[in-house]
């Protein structure tokens, strides 16, 4: 017994430094690009163009006015907040309708509970960039029957077109989560008198709190870096990463790299602090999670 130990120690050292250079090599093609970005953020024009400029070189100063400028000129500040108001429209749009849907489905068993499963499912293998000309003609054929400008660069509608087309990848991962939580809560809760909408709101959802951020992480990502759709249906309105392909094409025609790294940095600092701010107590509810089960 002792030499198949001996046998195996060998591989299995071998196995975690694998593991663990792998992880290290994952993490700097990661931190070191990210770091560029925001170094190169704050440096002059002169430190990118020239004779022996060195590209890792350190900023030296903080040029502070890259940002000053991209928000000003670049208008960086409206395409910013139309960003944070689509995505914080579309995250609670999802979330008001993907919790009681996935809930039914998972807990519930009621007639066309299959077919209603199975169209979500489907949704799953439609790419919503496939059929966003669909979407617009549709969209702009319910303007000029009505008579109005209202289904085409609006913040609200394109937030619920970002919703909608989450939906299925939502609905599955919630509803996967509540299939695993124990029936004993929900007969506990019916027996203290709570009826299932209450149930669904105190007991249930609470216990999903990590698949819920979990969702929130991935489709803000998705909301907040989308492009085509935004690109194709707004206008007035347009988001940040129409504002970023705006100001990279200006400036780099106009060599202010700078400046155009501003802009980067600009949409990943929210994300950034989304993720800061959610891995936490990702990583608890996960925890706590494998624990009970």
């Amino acid at each position: 017994m002792e030499n198949m130990n001996k046998k195996h120690k060998p591989s299995s050292i071998i196995y975690k430094v694998f593991i663990y250079v792998a992880l290290i090599a994952l993490a700097i093609s990661i931190i070191v690009p990210v770091a560029w970005v925001f170094m190169a953020s704050v440096k002059t024009n002169s430190e990118f163009i020239g004779a022996g400029t060195n590209p890792w070189a350190l900023p030296k100063e903080f040029h502070y006015q890259n940002f000053i400028t991209a928000f000003r000129d670049a208008q960086m500040g409206e395409f910013f907040l139309n960003s944070v108001i689509v995505t914080a429209v579309a995250l609670i749009l999802l979330l008001i309708i993907a919790l009681p849907a996935s809930y039914a489905i998972s807990r519930f068993d009621f007639k066309g509970r299959k077919f209603l499963n199975a169209m979500f499912m489907a949704g799953l293998f439609i790419n919503i960039n496939y059929i966003v000309v669909p979407i617009f003609l549709m969209l702009s054929g319910a303007n000029k029957a009505l008579h109005v400008e209202f289904f085409l660069d609006n913040r609200f509608i394109l937030s619920l077109i970002y919703a909608s087309s989450a939906l299925p990848f939502t609905i599955y991962l919630l509803s996967g989560y509540f299939k695993t939580l124990p029936k004993g809560f929900e007969e506990a809760a019916y027996i203290d008198g709570c009826g299932h909408f209450k149930t669904m709101t105190k007991i249930m959802i609470p216990m999903a709190k990590p698949s819920i951020l979990t969702v929130i992480m991935f489709q803000f990502l998705a909301f907040w870096n989308e492009y085509i759709i935004a690109y194709t249906l707004m206008d007035d309105h347009g988001t940040l990463a129409m504002g970023l392909k705006n100001l990279m094409a200006v400036e780099r025609t106009a060599t202010n790299y700078g400046i155009m790294y501003a802009g980067l940095v600009i949409v990943m600092i929210p994300v950034l602090v989304l993720y800061i701010c959610v891995q936490k107590q990702l990583t608890q509810g996960m925890t706590l999670g494998g624990l009970k089960g």
